[in-house]
């Protein structure tokens, strides 16, 4: 892991940002922790393990996401440009917990526990219109079909499954 110093969100901060994924459609809830215009975005995901994320991009060679595992187990998914699985990725509290997403590379996540806090940083000022593209090949969030997009995902033979949710 790198060496540089990963901030631990306060007990206040779980509970209050559980809270709100919990009550969210897409049941995830970010803490933004860089002030609009920084060129290096910091962000707590507080994500459950039925969040859909819709497969994307991040155009820009500076888009690197690199991705600190504070709490939980989840498996990135790196996807070629036809939406082919090339790469999965367990991370895993107490084994691997850092992974870096090269920009440019069609990715998404899926948890493999019920509560999963990542703590992300990647460079460039945010900007909405040009942050991510999302894949045209994989049902966007919300819609018919992301429900099963996402059990397929997690059904990926690749994926660690004697990681398990709780009860």
């Amino acid at each position: 892991m790198p060496t540089s110093t990963i901030p631990e969100p306060s007990l206040e901060d779980i509970n209050y940002y559980f809270d709100l994924a919990y009550h969210s459609e897409r049941r995830r809830s970010p803490k933004i922790m860089h002030k609009k215009g920084d060129y290096i975005n910091k962000v707590f995901n507080f994500i459950l393990s039925d969040s859909y994320m819709q497969p994307h991009l991040h155009p820009g060679s500076e888009k690197i996401e690199k991705m600190y595992l504070i709490k939980g187990s989840f498996a990135l998914i790196i996807f070629d440009d036809k939406g082919n699985v090339k790469e999965t990725v367990v991370l895993s509290k107490g084994e691997k917990e850092f992974v870096s997403v090269p920009a440019y590379a069609w990715h998404t996540y899926v948890m493999l526990t019920n509560e999963v806090i990542v703590y992300e940083t990647m460079d460039g000022v945010y900007e909405p219109s040009s942050w991510k593209e999302m894949a045209s090949w994989a049902p966007k969030e919300n819609a018919v079909g992301a429900s099963n997009y996402l059990e397929t995902l997690k059904n990926n033979p690749e994926i660690n499954m004697s990681i398990s949710l709780p009860p």
